[in-house]
């Protein structure tokens, strides 16, 4: 009985030990190495295995994501009694020493796999008795302070597996090139016979075909493999139908050609995994996709290849998915390893002059601030804006240019004016909302901000046109799968950014690119080229992503062939191109028209509502209350005198007279116009008498609403409440257009009524214009009553 409570009580000082070891704290076995980072593609393709902080190849795999039968086979092949030992094997010890020193045989240390994780932990030389000694010891503070698994699992982390790779996760990507979850049984086998001898059963032999940069196991690791096979079927007696694989040579990954995919966008995941710290954790899936990342880097490389006579040796290129905001393929410069053109440095992370790549967003805020419209009719003639006087790349001055043209002929003089009328935000607010870094003061850019005086990224680019393909709302890049998306911030209507995208699509693909059909899917892009042709842009939308190019040199060197249609706009569809060969499935995301968005019918020649003898007209996006429009008036009759040839004196009366119409142009346009020797019929005119030759009629008389009525909607019924707006015409009148507050509401035949719906209670002005320009206003109350 006393022996019995001997025994017990001995158990519980044991167990009590062993219960303290456990709760006294330890660092986790994890944190005793560095480890490596294997980052991703977001197919799950290995992209790079980076080396630890001590040069090893070392990655941390939990013991549960290991495959079970590496497990197995390691117990089965390094230490049987392993979960059931304190750590060390008396009788592997007294075994080892036998051959080792009575026999003389080859060394054996008798080692437990808890032991060699001591070895390896404590650096610890274990050839003397001494030195096994006090490896059985450490082993022992092993299992005192860790479980079984916890011990496993690090063993499996940190065993050799030849030159200087060490654990399986490591070395199952870097010799098989799948996560070590997933091996085969042979491959598990090869593994776990590895460390008993790293150095020499890691030479491989080339095979066949391989041409060296392929290898199979060497005899020795077959010959080890197949051994411990034999002792596995013992236990597995159902693996036998794997035995043909084991006949089979077994491909292994020489570390030389570990894979080095997309640099630049590694470099940048692992610099800000270190910013943010969480470089710990040692895996990273990226946003990439390794076939778009490929056909990127190929295309930049061929371009540049084609074109080093003309001095182009550097590009960048960037494709966003707009979907998800994530990068998709990043080529930071087109040779990574060329140190002459500093090929390690990430242009997609420069800051340099975007050149006219910005003028999308000018226009874009003009259609939401009311400035303009797609066919508005810009002035493109010599203009001064303070000390500031721009003038076009090409040096010439082409008149009036619809809004459109303008943008798509990238015109600097209207895209300044454009800019000189934008209010709250202005183009350099609206990049400060945008979260465009490093930027100088409004004043020390003033209007050149427009031309490209600012610097962008490449990276902030694509952002700001994944904008515009998102229909106005501004979301951050994502380069790391696990970065969450934002709800993004609202910076253009849905309307503007429409309307940008559809001047954009206008664009004419440059004949010269390359040969190449025009694009299966619309494009929609812009060029930009910066001050002393340091800088070739071109960025667009094409299906689902946003693609911006680069072209240049990365210490500022200028080149005259560095502009954007020339130098850019190749490279960027030789891109489109490519990926549409790839993928012939590609299509555009649905982008439907945002409701509020009207077509109206314009005068080609004026971009406003085409009077009765505008030849030429057009149709233009609107949007009903915010975008400017009026009557044209370019277009207009004289009344002349048969016998002069000048326009005559009213009255008209007995007189032989005929109508002629000309067109009315400023004597600023018609000063360009002679410049450019486009011949104008200048109207005539006849000092003579006042108002010689006007059209005489009688303008409109608003009948509805009724002068001084107050019009009473009910509060419960807003929506079903319309006013109705008519007019008495002249009969020569085709056509009467109707505004309040200045806004354009719509149209209405003579005799026929408009209705229109108010959106508050209030006093509104309403117009009525004909279509000869002749005008009728009134004041319209509106009420609200329950």
């Amino acid at each position: 009985m006393r022996r019995r409570q001997n025994w017990l009580a001995g158990a519980a000082l044991v167990a009590g030990l062993v219960l303290a070891c456990r709760l006294w704290p330890h660092p986790p076995l994890r944190d005793w190495k560095p480890s490596s980072t294997a980052v991703y593609d977001d197919r799950g393709r290995l992209l790079r295995l980076t080396l630890a902080s001590d040069d090893r190849f070392r990655l941390w795999v939990p013991l549960k994501d290991m495959s079970p039968q590496l497990v197995d086979a390691v117990l089965l092949h390094e230490d049987r009694w392993f979960r059931w030992h304190p750590g060390f094997s008396p009788y592997g010890l007294v075994r080892g020493a036998w051959v080792t020193y009575v026999r003389h045989g080859n060394r054996q240390g008798g080692s437990t796999i808890t032991m060699q994780l001591a070895r390896s932990l404590w650096q610890m030389n274990t050839r003397s008795p001494w030195g096994k000694l006090k490896q059985v010891a450490r082993a022992i503070e092993l299992e005192l302070f860790y479980s079984k698994a916890q011990i496993l699992e690090a063993y499996l982390n940190d065993a050799p597996y030849g030159r200087n790779v060490e654990g399986a996760g490591a070395a199952s990507i870097a010799y098989f090139n799948r996560a070590v979850g997933d091996l085969s049984l042979p491959e598990a086998l090869t593994l776990a016979v590895i460390p008993q001898d790293p150095t020499h059963r890691l030479q491989s032999a080339p095979a066949n075909g391989a041409s060296g940069t392929e290898g199979v196991i060497n005899r020795s690791l077959t010959v080890a493999r197949n051994r411990l096979y034999a002792r596995w079927l013992e236990r597995h007696p159902r693996d036998a139908a794997l035995k043909p694989l084991f006949a089979l040579p077994l491909n292994i990954r020489p570390l030389s050609r570990l894979p080095f995919e997309a640099p630049h966008a590694v470099d940048q995941v692992l610099a800000a995994r270190r910013m943010d710290g969480t470089d710990r954790e040692p895996r990273v899936r990226t946003t990439l996709d390794l076939r778009l990342q490929h056909i990127l880097e190929r295309e930049v490389s061929r371009y540049v290849a084609r074109n080093e006579n003309v001095g182009i040796r550097n590009a960048s290129a960037l494709l966003v998915d707009t979907r998800d905001m994530g990068i998709k393929a990043l080529v930071g410069s087109a040779d990574y390893f060329n140190r002459s053109i500093q090929g390690q440095v990430n242009g997609t992370l420069a800051r340099r002059s975007p050149g006219s790549t910005l003028k999308p967003f000018i226009y874009a805020l003009g259609f939401d601030q009311g400035v303009l419209h797609p066919q508005t009719v810009l002035r493109d003639v010599p203009t001064s804006f303070g000390p500031y006087a721009p003038e076009n790349f090409d040096g010439h001055f082409l008149g009036p240019i619809t809004a459109t043209d303008a943008l798509n002929r990238s015109r600097n003089v209207p895209a300044v004016w454009v800019a000189s009328q934008l209010h709250a935000p202005n183009l350099y607010q609206f990049l400060q909302e945008a979260g465009i870094g490093h930027m100088a003061s409004e004043q020390h850019y003033g209007l050149a901000l427009v031309l490209g005086g600012g610097e962008v990224s490449m990276q902030e680019l694509a952002s700001l046109y994944a904008m515009l393909a998102n229909r106005g709302a501004l979301e951050p890049l994502r380069l790391r799968a696990s970065d969450p998306r934002s709800g993004g911030i609202r910076l253009l209507s849905d309307e503007a950014s429409f309307m940008a995208m559809d001047i954009l699509r206008q664009h004419l693909r440059p004949d010269e690119t390359s040969g190449a059909q025009p694009s299966r899917l619309p494009v929609y892009w812009k060029t930009g080229t910066s001050w002393a042709y340091r800088d070739a842009w071109t960025a667009g939308v094409f299906g689902p992503y946003v693609l911006v190019v680069w072209v240049g040199n990365f210490d500022g060197t200028g080149n005259p062939a560095f502009v954007g249609v020339d130098a850019g706009a190749p490279l960027f569809f030789q891109i489109v191109d490519g990926m549409e060969a790839e993928f012939p499935q590609l299509a555009e995301p649905s982008r439907p028209k945002p409701a509020n968005l009207k077509r109206v019918q314009i005068c080609l020649a004026s971009g406003d509502l085409p009077n009765q003898w505008c030849p030429q007209r057009g149709w233009t996006w609107f949007i009903p209350g915010k975008s400017p429009i009026r009557v044209s008036n370019v277009h207009r009759p004289l009344i002349i005198d048969d016998a002069t040839g000048l326009p005559a004196c009213p009255p008209y009366s007995g007189k032989h007279t005929h109508e002629e119409v000309y067109e009315f142009w400023s004597s600023d346009l018609q000063q360009v116009f002679a410049q450019a020797g486009i011949a104008r019929r200048k109207p005539p005119s006849n000092p003579q008498c006042f108002n010689a030759g006007a059209l005489e009629g009688t303008p409109p008389q608003i009948t509805s609403p009724v002068l001084g009525s107050i019009y009473t909607m009910r509060l419960a019924q807003p929506d079903k409440q319309r006013i109705a707006f008519s007019a008495t015409t002249d009969a020569d009148a085709h056509a009467l257009y109707w505004f309040v507050n200045d806004a354009y509401v719509g149209r209405s035949a003579p005799g026929s009524a408009m209705y229109w719906q108010p959106s508050t209670a209030g006093s509104y002005r309403v117009r009525a214009i004909d279509d000869h320009g002749r005008v009728d206003q009134r004041t319209l109350q509106v009420s609200l009553i329950e």
